[in-house]
């Protein structure tokens, strides 16, 4: 059943676990998230990510995610992830989307309150959840093509100051608020060096829910550890398509002489995919 991100990360407060959220930027992703969420009977979060737009557009993705979406046996949001753009904000909500993320975290503080007003009150009058970014998360070593206008930025920088979390909550009403305290996107070179402090001291201040972006590669324990502090919601995605991308390798590999149809490959990525995301949903839930 579709829901907003507000009803599904109500339950991640009142039990102090995490909902997953997972990037689907194909078919059999969507597929092996909800199917995964529906084996062990937890709500789940499906997203589409704006950088995605070029392998899977909005127009074509969004409703195969919508409709099964609506067809799951558990709860599900379908959120936007990392929309910097309002006019494609507002395509999403009018498609169906519950949930969107609009990121104006590279914008100066009083910029970044400002749109998301806008887009927050645009949300909320259709029924539809929004989650804002306060701080940088950044993209580690190895990680992914850089942003230039990130390397010369500090950690102190970087990460999300709890007094000023306190005051954009206040001025923004947003429903959820990803917070920079150690996490990067895509591939971990080093173990990262995660400020759980920060989160404990942010959760204190802010009664919205929190969110941890960049969830690939960290060690169960620290999964746990954010959790305990805090964090409700954790955007997964680099880790689970890598399952996918190695186990349709490791076929390919043990199958040499073997002529393979694409959809045979497909199906081999989705069911590893499938098990990367149970084994992430249990570590987010279970003690």
């Amino acid at each position: 059943m579709r829901v907003n991100l507000t009803a599904v990360l109500k339950k991640a407060q009142l039990q102090r676990i995490a909902i997953g959220a997972f990037n689907t930027p194909n078919l059999e992703s969507i597929q092996a998230v909800i199917q995964a969420a529906e084996k062990l009977n937890q709500p789940v979060i499906i997203m589409h990510a704006q950088i995605h737009e070029k392998i899977a557009p909005l127009e074509m993705i969004g409703p195969a995610m919508i409709n099964m979406a609506d067809a799951a046996k558990v709860d599900v949001c379908v959120h936007l992830d990392h929309g910097e753009d309002r006019g494609y904000l507002l395509r999403a909500m009018k498609m169906g989307f519950t949930s969107v993320m609009y990121d104006g975290s590279k914008l100066p503080y009083e910029e970044n309150v400002a749109n998301t007003c806008e887009i927050v009150r645009a949300a909320h009058s259709l029924g539809v959840s929004v989650e804002a970014e306060l701080g940088r998360v950044l993209r580690p070593e190895g990680g992914g093509k850089p942003d230039p206008d990130e390397a010369a930025l500090t950690p102190a920088e970087c990460y999300t100051d709890p007094h000023t979390a306190m005051a954009f909550v206040a001025a923004t009403n947003v429903d959820a608020l990803a917070i920079a305290f150690g996490t990067a996107h895509g591939i971990y070179e080093a173990k990262p060096c995660l400020d759980f402090n920060r989160i404990a001291e942010i959760h204190k201040l802010v009664t919205v829910p929190l969110v941890m972006h960049g969830g690939s590669g960290m060690e169960d324990d620290d999964f746990k550890k954010a959790i305990a502090a805090g964090i409700s919601k954790i955007n997964y995605f680099t880790y689970m398509s890598l399952a996918g991308g190695k186990a349709v390798i490791n076929f390919l590999n043990t199958h040499p002489q073997q002529i393979v149809r694409f959809d045979e490959l497909a199906e081999i990525g989705r069911m590893a995919m499938r098990l990367d995301v149970e084994r992430a949903i249990r570590v987010f839930t279970e003690e």
